[in-house]
């Protein structure tokens, strides 16, 4: 008998192979011939020359009285421990992508396609932090940044740091709320016919506000976001996931409702998904996003006049109706449809009438997506 394996560390398996034969008083032979194999097959194995496959570890098993997969699970072992280890660029890319949709950052310009360490160091720079170890989602401290403590997702997160570069660089006059009220009263009267809605990044600048439309990530669940660079330096930026008339000018009159509120002005940015019970006014939604809501819905149809049509034609919407009364408000049908889509909830309701409006919007706006990168 050998003397009792080292297992602190895995061996090939041809020598456990002989420590079986040893245990037992077996010569190779009398294996080779157990097995009827070829006479340098046994040997090969113990010496460490060959490994040993699926099949000679089944025939082992039937041989020595051991499970079939025992020699099999030794050979994994030494195999893993043979191997060489990864390299550590393996696991920071892991952790970036598993936090980031960092290949969609690098196909929209926003990251540079480069070795692990370079791509940390830009993701760094991107959330402007000094380090890796301060960016939120992939740092270790046990504080947590105030961008987890809200909880806004990563993809989320890096869609508004995306917004926060591009408006860093906008030039636009002194921010005047009293210019901004009064836009929004000559926005109304961009609300008949789609291609009007190309006058709003004009009209924001010029009241000192800073307008970015940006594609939203993947799986980012975006619609709109208002934030300050300082005191004094409002910035809306959309995603215009929806490309539809009532979308848009629902979720921009929102935004503008946060800047003339002066909401978002701490630390953490009012970030918006504008869609089904996030776009109403109950108990369930905080208070400054309920104004922001009655705001919106109110710029599109006065809500005491959307109330009252819809109490007189209730339960009967005919269509012919729904155009006059659209005619009547100086609005176009499908923002109506829009705000009787969430209160019917049926949102297949004269679907047809909530046009695209993004082609108008996109040419005169600061944009990044949809195959372009904005200069930063």
């Amino acid at each position: 008998m050998t003397e009792n394996l080292d297992l602190s560390t895995p061996v090939h398996p041809g020598l456990h192979l002989k420590h079986e034969l040893d245990s037992r008083g077996w010569l190779q032979n009398d294996l080779i011939f157990i097995l009827g194999c070829a006479p340098n097959t046994v040997n090969q194995i113990i010496t460490g020359k060959r490994g040993i496959s699926p099949d000679m570890s089944k025939a082992l098993g039937e041989a020595l009285g051991l499970t079939p997969d025992h020699f099999a699970n030794l050979q994994k072992s030494y195999d893993i421990a043979q191997a060489n280890d990864p390299n550590p660029a393996v696991s920071l890319r892991a952790k970036m992508q598993s936090n980031y949709p960092i290949r969609e950052m690098i196909k929209r310009g926003w990251l540079q396609d480069s070795d692990a360490e370079n791509l940390a160091l830009q993701l760094a720079s991107f959330f402007e932090v000094n380090n890796t170890d301060e960016i939120p989602y992939l740092a270790h401290a046990a504080k947590k940044s105030s961008y987890e403590e809200k909880e806004i997702p990563p993809a989320q997160l890096a869609w508004l740091f995306r917004v926060r570069q591009i408006a860093k660089s906008i030039v636009v006059p002194p921010y005047s709320s009293h210019d901004l009220q009064k836009a929004v009263t000559r926005m109304r009267d961009f609300l008949v016919e789609p291609e009007e809605a190309r006058h709003v990044p004009r009209i924001l600048a010029e009241c000192g506000v800073r307008f970015v439309i940006v594609e939203s990530l993947p799986q980012a669940k975006i619609d709109g976001v208002c934030f300050w660079l300082d005191e004094n330096s409002p910035v809306i930026g959309l995603s215009a996931r929806y490309d539809r008339i009532d979308n848009f000018w629902f979720v921009l009159r929102h935004e503008i409702e946060h800047v003339l509120q002066g909401h978002g002005k701490g630390i953490v940015p009012h970030i918006d998904e504008l869609e089904g019970k996030n776009a109403g006014i109950d108990d369930s939604i905080p208070e400054d996003e309920r104004i922001a809501n009655a705001a919106a819905a109110d710029f599109g149809v006065p809500t005491a006049k959307m109330e009252s049509f819809m109490a007189r034609k209730d339960p009967f919407y005919y269509e012919k109706d729904v155009l006059a009364f659209s005619k009547v408000q100086g609005t176009h049908p499908g923002i109506v449809v829009g705000q009787m889509q969430r209160r019917l909830d049926r949102y297949d309701y004269l679907k047809r009438y909530q046009v695209k409006i993004r082609q108008f919007v996109l040419p005169g706006a600061i944009v990044d997506g949809w195959g372009q990168t904005s200069a930063t």
